[in-house]
C-alpha cells in the first residue's frame, strides 16, 4: 500500500474550512470540536440555511461563512479544507484547494469517476499537499481485527469476499441522492463504497483487474405509500438504481462479490462483509473469526469491541489526517486508496451498461 506524507510540516493549530455544510458535514464538525489540534474558521455552502445552521454548531460560532468556495479560498487562510458537498463538486472543489495551497478531506466517494480521481491526485502531487478520503469504516474496531488477523496469518491466502451493503427501503429523501448526473450513480457509489473500501483495505488492498455487474430500478422512480424510514423521496427526479449486483477480479487472483441496495424486498437492512481465506474467515457485522482449533471447527467471536457507529470513528480518520499533516506520519486513506475503489465501482457501472458483459479495470 502506497504511503503519503506531506513536505515541510511543522506542528501547529490548524484553520478548517468547509466546502459543503450539509448533513454528512455534522459528523466531521463534531469529530474536530474533539480535536484540540484544530479549529473551524469557515464554512461555505450555496444554500443560506446550512451557513445559518453551520454557525450554530459547536465550534463554528465564530467562523466566517461564505456562499462562493473560490472567495473563502481567497480570503482565508486555510490549512484544510473539508470538502463534504454532492459528489459532483467533489473534484472541482478539492482541485481548488489543492492549488490554493490547502490540504484537502473529501468525503466518500471520491469523485465521479478515476478521471476525476486521478486530477484531483495530480494536484495533490503538484501542491505538495495531502488529499486524504472519508472513509472512516476502516478504522473501526472489527475492520481492524479482521486486519490483524490477516496480518498475523490467521485467514491464510484470501480466496473469496462477499460485501452487502442493502437497504429494504431507505432511499434518502433528502439531498441529490437520487439523480446519477450529480452523484454519479445509487447505492452501489454512496453505501456500498464504505463495505467495498474497508474490504479492500483488509485484503491488501490488490489491484482490481475486471468486473461485471447488474443494475435495476423498479421502486424508487415510483410513488410509494409503503410505511418507511425515509418516507417521500423526489421519485419524479430519481434516475438512479435500487440495487446493483456484481463481481471484481483481482490481479492475485481473489473474487469479490458485491450486492448494494436502497430499496429491495429482503428481510433487514445489511451493512457488512465475509472473507473466505485458506485458514480462516472472518464476519465484520459481528467481528467474528471462524477457524479450526484443537481439531474443532470454532467461532471466536470478540469479547469486547468498542461501539459503532461512533463520533470516534470520523475522528480516528481526521486523526489520521491531521496526524500526517502535522508529523509526517504515513497517510493510510490517501488518494491512491480513494482511486483503487473508484476503478471497482467505475467497471460495476460499465458492465452493468453492457448488460453485465464483464470489462476490464
Amino acid at each position: 500500500m502506497k504511503k503519503t506524507t506531506c513536505k515541510n510540516c511543522a506542528p501547529k493549530k490548524l484553520r478548517v474550512g468547509f466546502i459543503g455544510t450539509g448533513n454528512i458535514s455534522s459528523s466531521h464538525i463534531a469529530a474536530y470540536a474533539m480535536m484540540p489540534e484544530t479549529e473551524i474558521v469557515a464554512g461555505c455552502d450555496i444554500k443560506p440555511e446550512r451557513l445559518e445552521w453551520f454557525k450554530k454548531q459547536p465550534g463554528c460560532q465564530n467562523a466566517a461563512v461564505y456562499a462562493d468556495y473560490n472567495m473563502m479560498l481567497k480570503a482565508e487562510k486555510l490549512d484544510i479544507v473539508d470538502v463534504c458537498t454532492p459528489n459532483g463538486v467533489h473534484a472541482p472543489a478539492s482541485i481548488a484547494a489543492l492549488k490554493a495551497g490547502c490540504h484537502v478531506m473529501v468525503e466518500k466517494p471520491m469523485a465521479m469517476n478515476p478521471a476525476e480521481c486521478q486530477a484531483m491526485n495530480d494536484a495533490a502531487a503538484k501542491a505538495g499537499k495531502l488529499l486524504a478520503c472519508g472513509f472512516q469504516i476502516r478504522y473501526t474496531p472489527a475492520v481492524q481485527m479482521c486486519k490483524r488477523a490477516i496480518e498475523e496469518g490467521l485467514l491464510g491466502d484470501i480466496m473469496y469476499v462477499k460485501v452487502h451493503a442493502m437497504r429494504r427501503r431507505g432511499i434518502p429523501n433528502w439531498g441529490v441522492f437520487g439523480q446519477k448526473e450529480l452523484q454519479g450513480g445509487g447505492p452501489m457509489i454512496d453505501i456500498g463504497v464504505h463495505q467495498i473500501e474497508s474490504a479492500h483495505y483488509v485484503m491488501g488492498e490488490p489491484k482490481p483487474v475486471a468486473a461485471s455487474g447488474r443494475t435495476w430500478t423498479f421502486l424508487g422512480n415510483k410513488p410509494s405509500k409503503v410505511v418507511s424510514m425515509w418516507p417521500n423521496w423526489d421519485y419524479k427526479t430519481y434516475t438512479v438504481e435500487d440495487l446493483c449486483v456484481g463481481q471484481v477480479r483481482f490481479e492475485n487472483g481473489t473474487l469479490m462479490q458485491i450486492e448494494s441496495a436502497f430499496c429491495c424486498h429482503q428481510e433487514e437492512d445489511t451493512a457488512y462483509w465475509e472473507i473466505m481465506g485458506t485458514k480462516g474467515g472472518f464476519n465484520s457485522k459481528t467481528g467474528t473469526l471462524y477457524h479450526d482449533l484443537a481439531g474443532t471447527m470454532v467461532n471466536s467471536t470478540a469479547g469486547y469491541l468498542p461501539g459503532h457507529p461512533s463520533p470516534t470513528d470520523f475522528v480516528s480518520k481526521l486523526r489520521d489526517f491531521t496526524s500526517a499533516i502535522l508529523t509526517g506520519t504515513p497517510l493510510h486513506s490517501s488518494g491512491e486508496e480513494g482511486m483503487a475503489v473508484q476503478k471497482i465501482i467505475d467497471g460495476l457501472y460499465r458492465s452493468a451498461d453492457k448488460g453485465g458483459k464483464e470489462v476490464k479495470i
